[in-house]
């Protein structure tokens, strides 16, 4: 089938976009290549996917609405995954229009385009970031996430309940996908694993938060694209369970489903950063800080109802994902 995938340069969109080609559909990816971090490595996730004749790239922005709705009508995709967003929850402090425009004036058109255009199924990224405050772990689907602790969160848990809105009034079925904390190949600069590794093959300190009393449930990327396909391949359908009087937050009487995607298994920020260390054969120099604004102490997925309702959960171990995250990181660096 075809599939648009926006946002398809990115790290996420890339992986995703690799799986679909390989077992056969046709995918038309948009990236506006924005200067977010350098547009030379999304580029080079485009080298990735553009030999494959079954892949067709755009150029643009979802926030210009002519331009979807152009693209929408001459490809008619059945299926779309909307990737596209500003991430980052730390730069969600220094830059908030960004969030603004992109993550809720963008998935709006995204909204529109596929009610317009009959698309059978949206699946979109919203993130663990959503949880907030909340200290009751594991996070599940079930709990309530009325207290984000960035604009990135507030614009997520926004993006869940703008979806809700297009089921509930135009039958679009909608899957949002709270992943958690992705790591591996192609990842992005921006994040921990990249900043740690880069430091310390550089001989640099690294910055460690909150004086590596965190916990993350990292999540390797070949988990989260199967993921992310899978959901897609299973339409969301209405709840016949669904109460009204005792509202569950993950579904709805309208086509519409939330899942953790996360490897339900968090681990603490010091061992994450001894995990790279063995795998490079390097102690890193450490610089330790206080919290930062917008940051959590811990994340842990609870994905039960990922397993019972697509038949998945991410499995990949720490130690062979970072093993894996190395060996490219080396390659790319030309280390």
């Amino acid at each position: 089938m075809k599939v648009l995938v926006t946002g398809a340069a990115g790290f996420i969109g890339m992986h995703v976009a690799q799986l679909l080609l390989a077992r056969g559909d046709d995918v038309i990816g948009i990236d506006n290549l924005n200067d977010y971090y350098p547009p030379a490595l999304k580029r080079a996730r485009l080298a990735e996917l553009t030999p494959h004749r079954n892949f067709r790239f755009l150029e643009g922005n979802i926030t210009d609405e002519a331009f979807l709705d152009q693209v929408f009508a001459a490809e008619k995709p059945r299926r779309v995954i909307n990737l596209a967003a500003q991430a980052g929850v730390r730069y969600s402090l220094k830059n908030p229009q960004a969030y603004i425009q992109t993550n809720l004036v963008g998935f709006g058109n995204i909204l529109e385009a596929c009610r317009h255009h009959a698309v059978e199924h949206i699946v979109y990224a919203s993130s663990s970031s959503v949880y907030g405050t909340n200290t009751h772990m594991p996070f599940s689907v079930q709990d309530n996430v009325d207290h984000p602790a960035s604009l990135y969160a507030a614009s997520k848990k926004a993006n869940e309940l703008m979806a809700h809105s297009y089921s509930h009034l135009y039958g679009l079925p909608t899957t949002g996908l709270r992943y958690f904390t992705v790591y591996g190949p192609w990842g992005r600069p921006d994040m921990s694993p990249w900043l740690f590794t880069s430091a310390i093959l550089e001989g640099r300190a690294i910055d460690v938060f909150n004086y590596g009393k965190m916990r993350r449930d990292f999540t390797y990327i070949a988990d989260i694209a199967e993921g992310t396909v899978r959901t897609l391949d299973r339409i969301a359908t209405p709840n016949p369970d669904y109460d009204p009087a005792r509202p569950n937050p993950a579904s709805s009487h309208a086509p519409y489903r939330l899942y953790n995607i996360g490897n339900h298994s968090p681990v603490d920020l010091m061992v994450f950063i001894e995990t790279i260390e063995n795998a490079l054969g390097i102690t890193a120099k450490k610089n330790f800080l206080p919290i930062q604004a917008g940051d959590v102490l811990a994340t842990y997925a609870d994905v039960e109802a990922l397993r019972q309702d697509v038949g998945f959960e991410p499995e990949t171990p720490l130690q062979e994902g970072i093993a894996h995250w190395v060996t490219w990181y080396k390659s790319y660096a030309g280390v």
